[in-house]
């Protein structure tokens, strides 16, 4: 009989409310229930598919100190799944390393919280191939050394499944925790590897499976996109499959907006909700970043009434439902010809800034500098925000640059046309 489980970590229960839900009352019930919700769409998972156990790899909670309200929901969630007959395998990771309730709450028999020492657990089963879970919890925050030397080896001839909170190879956007290479990991004779701590989802194939599923519900607009969970099945013979599987309830999304070629306000108001109407799929909240991009001849008015966009698109928000938008940006170009710039000092002033400031060294030093001491500020999770290498860097620096200048010759225009 084949080995059914479902595979998650980084639910963050307790997870504070990020600075764009507190602007909105509506959204900051969403998103407050949000991490609640993940999980009890988990737990329906699993009843649901009939699985034979839930892996949690870790920062289960947000942080040490968590609400006992918190803590009773997890308590009940699991709950449904010892009445269910389903097995709970829960480590720590450097965000509920901490805890006091992951270690003080009573949580029902079939949860096995795993401790500072690995162990290995083999499971009961009538049929199909042995199955042993092994685990080790952070003991602290931080964990700088590779925690695989110390897990129990693989027991042999049963499928070896084990749990990790791991930074794996790294990632700029997280400090390095547990360190450990793919290719140790293929050739520790474990068939799966449970990873937590990276927000992004990976999966690697090879004489081990390892994946990391991500965060199963986006916190803000920085983990946009799909999120969501493993169904692995172990089958008779040890092959491993793996299906990705939705659980959100809210999903943030980046959404580009076309303008090109749009001469008329309500033609460019009647694009947006377009774009708007596209988002309103499935059956979660969604969250979007409108980014306005193309040239157009209402390039500076949408800058300098970006208020009233967001204004038009929350209103067409509102009318689909479950749909926020939390901010507007716009990248728009101006259309401009040669006799329309003539005379034209701010068109001007934005030629001279394109060719001699943008252009030159100088100003690439100054801005370098003063974007690398922002990052040395900024926690590890958000410095991601600036590019994951060099290149993307000078591209999003780049970027800022000339929304900047954009910004500055629309408050130009505006000042000159009043």
């Amino acid at each position: 009989m084949p080995f059914r489980f479902v595979h998650t970590a980084d639910i963050h229960l307790d997870s504070p409310l990020r600075s764009l839900a507190l602007k909105n009352e509506e959204l900051a019930d969403v998103i407050g229930a949000a991490s609640r919700a993940a999980l009890t769409r988990i737990v329906d998972l699993c009843l649901t598919e009939q699985v034979d156990a839930l892996l949690i790899a870790g920062d289960l909670y947000d942080g040490g100190q968590t609400s006992m309200k918190t803590a009773l929901f997890l308590a009940r969630e699991l709950g449904r799944l010892h009445e269910a007959g389903i097995p709970t395998y829960i480590i720590r990771g450097n965000h509920d390393a901490l805890s006091k309730i992951t270690r003080e709450l009573v949580l029902p028999d079939s949860v096995k919280l795993f401790g500072g020492r690995a162990e290995a657990v083999p499971l009961a089963r009538a049929s199909g191939p042995d199955i042993v879970i092994h685990g080790l919890s952070f003991r602290e925050p931080r964990a700088p050394d590779c925690l695989l030397p110390s897990y129990k080896p693989p027991v042999e001839g049963a499928v070896n499944i084990g749990l990790m909170h791991t930074s794996l190879g790294g990632s700029a956007s997280h400090d390095p925790y547990a360190p450990v290479s793919l290719p140790e990991l293929q050739a520790s004779g474990f068939r799966y590897w449970a990873l937590g701590h990276i927000h992004q989802r990976a999966e690697y194939a090879g004489a081990a499976t390892v994946v990391m599923p991500g965060i199963p519900q986006g916190r803000d607009i920085n983990e946009a996109g799909a999120k969501s969970v493993s169904l692995v099945t172990v089958a008779d013979d040890g092959a491993i499959t793996v299906e990705e599987r939705s659980v959100a309830s809210a999903r943030f999304d980046r959404v580009e907006v076309d303008l090109a070629g749009v001469f008329d306000w309500s033609d460019a108001v009647a694009r947006i909700a377009r774009a708007l109407e596209a988002q309103t799929a499935g059956d979660h909240h969604g969250v979007v970043r409108l980014k306005l991009t193309g040239s157009t001849p209402l390039a500076w008015r949408l800058r300098r009434e970006l208020d009233l966009v967001k204004a038009e698109a929350e209103l067409t928000a509102g009318r689909l439902g479950r749909l926020f938008v939390e901010q507007v940006e716009s990248a728009c170009r101006p259309l401009e010809t040669k006799t329309e710039t003539s005379g034209d000092p701010v068109a001007e002033l934005a030629g001279l800034i394109e060719a001699d400031v943008l252009a030159g060294p100088a100003f690439r030093d100054l801005a370098t500098e003063a974007a690398n001491e922002l990052i040395k500020g900024l926690p590890p999770e958000l410095r991601g925000l600036f590019g994951q290498d060099e290149a993307e860097f000078a591209q999003r620096l780049d970027a800022l640059a000339r929304d900047g200048v954009d910004t500055v010759l629309a408050r130009l225009r505006e000042a000159g046309e009043a």
